[in-house]
């Protein structure tokens, strides 16, 4: 299986009540940066089985961003699996749920997504130190309960594959 896991993108400071803070929406630039990072999923052309969301506001509106750019047509998932303070036990129950699908895309907070993917891609050897930026996506594949890590696309490189492509396009001529 295919694990795509995605933080979410910038959601502006965080509030001292726990509620509201749960329902903050992504702010101007989280939006920008989520439209990078699924216009360049799409370009892709990826796939995916299911979209699985935390149930905060913040993760959620990510989510529906990206399942707008991939015109993914099911709906979004929510799951307490994927929530800030959830364990990896929690998370390794998600994919175990998940377990028939070829690819999946699931989206939360820091710390808990850059832990679950270090410890998914670490083969229980110890941890690996990855700067899991707000709005980052990274491609694993999955084999059991580990796996490797395939690539990592911030919003800024995505941001930046798309202006390259844009100015390199020529037309195409024929030589002779």
């Amino acid at each position: 299986m295919i694990v795509y896991f995605l933080r979410h993108a910038s959601a502006g400071k965080k509030t001292p009540n726990p509620k509201k803070d749960e329902r903050r929406p992504l702010d101007d630039d989280g939006i920008l940066q989520t439209r990078y990072i699924g216009r360049m999923l799409a370009a892709l052309d990826l796939q995916v089985d299911h979209i699985v969301s935390s149930p905060l506001k913040r993760s959620t509106q990510t989510a529906s961003l990206i399942a707008n750019e991939l015109a993914f047509e099911r709906p979004v998932k929510t799951h307490a699996a994927l929530r800030p303070e959830a364990r990896h036990e929690d998370f390794l129950e998600l994919l175990a749920h998940f377990k028939k699908s070829e690819s999946i895309i699931v989206v939360g907070h820091n710390p808990t997504m850059a832990e679950f993917l270090s410890k998914t891609i670490s083969r229980k050897t110890g941890t690996a130190q990855i700067d899991f930026r707000k709005g980052a996506v990274a491609r694993v594949d999955l084999f059991g309960r580990s796996g490797t890590l395939e690539w990592m696309v911030t919003p800024r490189i995505a941001r930046a594959l798309q202006s390259t492509l844009k100015s390199s396009s020529r037309p195409k001529t024929a030589r002779k």
